[in-house]
């Protein structure tokens, strides 16, 4: 049960992820997260670091697109565009829809395909449902959606129970 839960991978944040590690795993495209991943919470700006780190991984010839559950199509296209990368919005996630279609956008398959995003039961159950890579990040902001702010306590017990019945020990800043 718990390894639908289980991220391939943690980092504390998408700025810190390693994208030769990336091109060393086989990765062509990744499908990222859009809140408290790439921007705070219902947030218009992307960060120096993160606009950056998708500069470098465009050289290294990984695509990326955002796919995100946001249901504001114009506030997911602003940051997208930003970065000059596509979206899919209201991708409900953790349907393998979403993810599916992500890789359509890309041109990618199962294989050469990576998920990065902050919640276990969206962006990391539906990646895995998949058999994509799956990279967990720290949140970037404390600020969510209150639906989230649901999911998160129902996430801390999850992962309680990983650190204490399973192998796996992803972490989350509240659950210490």
């Amino acid at each position: 049960m718990f390894e639908l839960f289980t991220p391939t991978f943690q980092a504390n944040s998408l700025d810190s992820i390693s994208i030769d590690g990336l091109v060393a795993k086989g990765i062509h495209g990744l499908i990222i997260d859009l809140d408290n991943t790439m921007t705070p919470w219902n947030d218009l700006e992307v960060g120096p670091k993160v606009v950056d780190w998708f500069e470098k991984l465009q050289a290294a010839g990984i695509k990326a697109c955002v796919v995100s559950n946001n249901k504001k199509k114009q506030r997911v296209a602003v940051v997208a565009e930003r970065l000059g990368i596509p979206f899919v919005f209201r991708a409900t996630k953790p349907r393998r829809r979403a993810f599916r279609a992500g890789m359509k956008i890309l041109g990618t398959g199962q294989e050469d395909t990576g998920v990065i995003g902050d919640q276990l039961f969206t962006d990391i159950m539906g990646g895995n449902r998949l058999g994509l890579v799956t990279i967990l990040v720290l949140p970037i902001s404390e600020r969510e959606y209150i639906g989230t702010r649901v999911m998160r306590r129902v996430e801390r017990v999850l992962i309680w129970m990983m650190k204490r019945f399973a192998d796996a020990k992803p972490h989350s800043p509240k659950a210490h």
